[in-house]
């Protein structure tokens, strides 16, 4: 049997939980509820623009904070011998491996109003904090979740510079706050574009912790987009808002293969 024929599976499989999911998309984005071509669907979206900008804020500093964090923990990482970088993948991935929404849901006991952080606080005599239901606990959501989706890229690049650079900019006389600007975090772009990129979309797209950690007052695109298909049975609407979620990540993508043509910064180990 020819090489090329094993591909067909996955051709098939792509073709029905894909291509035609897609299709089926574009068709309802661009047509009516009695089938007649339109661009109403489209046009509405100006009535969402509050949930656009929100998403879009929150998705950010999610984002700066993942870089605050995520860099100096993939830095550090990189500098560790292999035994240890073994058990820092461990520790770092080892959320992972719980369910997403069990991950959530934890977080929404430790940051309700009689959760376990409250209850550190009220204990050594400092005031409660009024987070859950609120922007900041979604951003903590987000961050929680997808901040390994940033260090791992970063760290991938780092591992794979050759340290000997390093060397020769201290022998030019670089001290190292210098040699790291010059060397480290020019070598390191491509991974932090990377995590960006593996952070950034799925903050602005998704829908679960919002509803859990924002209570339901903070609704983003995801949220926004799950409402028009199930809540309000708007197919038209809805399939105009996955179309513009997926131009996003089209772009996204597009800005990640042109700071990262080699993928060099896509690598988790």
């Amino acid at each position: 049997m020819k090489p090329k024929y094993f591909s067909i599976p996955y051709v098939v499989w792509m073709g029905i939980f894909v291509i035609t999911p897609i299709i089926f998309v574009l068709i309802y984005a661009f047509t009516t509820s009695d089938g007649e071509l339109t661009l109403d669907n489209f046009s509405a979206m100006g009535r969402f623009l509050s949930v656009f900008a929100r998403s879009f804020w929150l998705a950010f500093i999610s984002t700066a904070i993942c870089i605050v964090i995520g860099y100096p923990v993939a830095y550090i990482l990189s500098r560790e011998g292999p035994r240890v970088q073994r058990l820092m993948i461990m520790l770092i991935m080892l959320p992972m491996w719980m369910n997403f929404l069990l991950r959530t849901y934890a977080w929404m006991s430790i940051l309700e109003n009689t959760g376990l952080l409250n209850r550190l606080l009220t204990y050594i005599g400092l005031p409660a904090l009024n987070i859950i239901n609120t922007p900041t606990a979604v951003v903590i959501g987000m961050v929680y979740n997808f901040l390994p989706f940033m260090v791992f890229p970063i760290y991938t690049s780092l591992n794979k510079m050759d340290n000997m650079l390093l060397e020769a900019a201290q022998d030019l006389g670089a001290n190292p706050v210098r040699a790291f600007g010059r060397v480290t975090f020019p070598l390191s772009i491509p991974g932090v574009i990377s995590g960006i990129t593996m952070v950034f979309m799925p903050s602005v797209t998704t829908f679960f912790i919002p509803r859990i950690l924002g209570g339901g007052n903070t609704m983003m695109f995801g949220d926004l987009i799950e409402n028009k298909f199930l809540t309000e049975n708007n197919w038209g609407v809805g399939s105009a808002l996955s179309l513009v979620m997926m131009l996003l990540i089209l772009v996204s993508l597009g800005v990640l293969r042109k700071a990262d043509p080699e993928g060099e910064g896509s690598g988790i180990v």
